[in-house]
């Protein structure tokens, strides 16, 4: 146990509060259990660290990893009763879908600890999901996505920029301080600006590792699956990568990688969790992840340069920055007559040289624009909703 104080000190010198994710002030950090859960290396573990440096007190508060060699001998039942007889209070559990049945030692913990905060993240959101609902209205789970376009200007180029609402992008009210031109910056965050460890040397090398843990490690051992399924997960992901972008044709998809048609919409359900892909639905569910799948791209661009390479289309590189961004806070859903529509809103993007076919029939109509620095009317550049969160 007190190697595990010795991890935690070390880790918690070398944290930085220097920049604080979007989702940190969204957060209920009184609550007495709380998952936060998301994509591997959108920042989980640096958000839990910067919160116990900067509001807990070190003598009650322990930050572990669950897949640290002290639970191959130790419980977190062990530990949780040995760091409360210590006087702790603060328990935060790093990767906790990597210890064998998780959530009913959560749930007993919650119960015979009542003095005991406990917070958790995961990175394997299908786990996670499957693990609250013994959880349920015990611990409220946050999901957290990578970085926006104005969180990317804050942490690598030190530019900070208030988030703006909707309505405030489509009022062309948005404005970077001191910077006249936007779009070199616009497309180095595209290529590299997604994840938080986007500045590392070893990037390409690191986004290549997520994806393999993802498709071939998390996925699999969730659905348990075979290692010639996982290749297939794979397989699957890379057809994605290179559409422009993918409107599924399920019994065809299916032909392709060799397997029933039965199972792909599950398989795709486990990747868009994972954080691999994003399927766009329609209306006719009613609720937004209900309706039918109208599109699927891959979850953001700087996949699509890892994954698509010279295969990189421009127009779904657009597309994809559009939903990505925009998902975080708004129900955004594929739209009849152009690419999406937000509650009355429909918006067309494309390149500088958009018309405005698409959306004449449209209640309230916008045309997205790629390549323009400021916008006019009801035509928005593209980069401005970078800044929605």
């Amino acid at each position: 146990m007190d190697r595990l104080y010795e991890n935690f000190n070390k880790l918690l010198k070398a944290t930085s509060t220097d920049f604080i994710r979007y989702k940190y002030t969204e957060i209920n950090w009184d609550s007495h259990m709380l998952g936060l859960v998301g994509p591997r290396g959108v920042g989980k573990t640096t958000m839990f660290l910067q919160h116990i440096k900067q509001n807990m007190n070190p003598k009650d508060t322990l930050y572990v990893s669950a897949d640290n060699m002290y639970f191959a001998d130790n419980s977190l039942i062990d530990l949780t009763d040995k760091f409360s007889k210590r006087g702790g209070k603060h328990l935060f559990i790093d990767e906790i879908h990597k210890y064998p049945n998780w959530s009913r030692e959560l749930k007993q913990i919650f119960d015979s600890y009542p003095d005991m905060q406990v917070l958790f993240t995961g990175s394997s959101i299908l786990d996670i999901y499957k693990g609250t609902a013994d959880l349920s209205r015990r611990a409220p789970i946050y999901e957290m996505q990578g970085l926006s376009f104005r969180e990317y200007l804050s942490m690598f180029h030190q530019i900070h920029v208030p988030v703006y609402t909707l309505e405030e992008i489509l009022e062309h009210k948005v404005e970077i301080p001191g910077i006249a031109h936007p779009l070199p910056l616009f497309a180095e965050y595209i290529q590299h600006g997604y994840y938080p460890f986007s500045k590392d040397i070893t990037f390409e090398i690191e986004l290549n590792q997520v994806i393999n843990q993802t498709m071939e490690n998390d996925i699999p051992q969730y659905a348990n699956m075979n290692v010639s399924t996982g290749r297939k997960l794979k397989q699957l992901l890379m057809i994605i990568a290179k559409s422009v972008p993918f409107k599924p044709v399920m019994q065809k998809l299916a032909d392709i990688i060799g397997v029933s048609r039965n199972y792909l919409s599950d398989y795709l359900l486990y990747i868009e969790k994972a954080g691999m892909i994003a399927q766009v639905r329609d209306d006719t569910g009613g609720v937004r992840g209900l309706g039918k799948v109208e599109k699927i791209y891959l979850d953001n661009t700087n996949l699509i340069y890892a994954l698509g390479r010279e295969n990189s289309n421009i127009g779904n590189i657009r597309e994809t920055f559009f939903y990505n961004q925009m998902r975080v806070k708004q129900d955004i859903i594929s739209s009849k007559i152009s690419d999406f529509q937000i509650g009355e809103r429909t918006f067309e993007i494309g390149g500088k040289n958009k018309g405005q076919q698409q959306i004449t029939g449209a209640k309230e109509g916008y045309i997205v624009k790629d390549d323009i620095e400021t916008g006019y009317g009801n035509i928005i550049p593209l980069w401005n909703f970078g800044m929605n969160y």
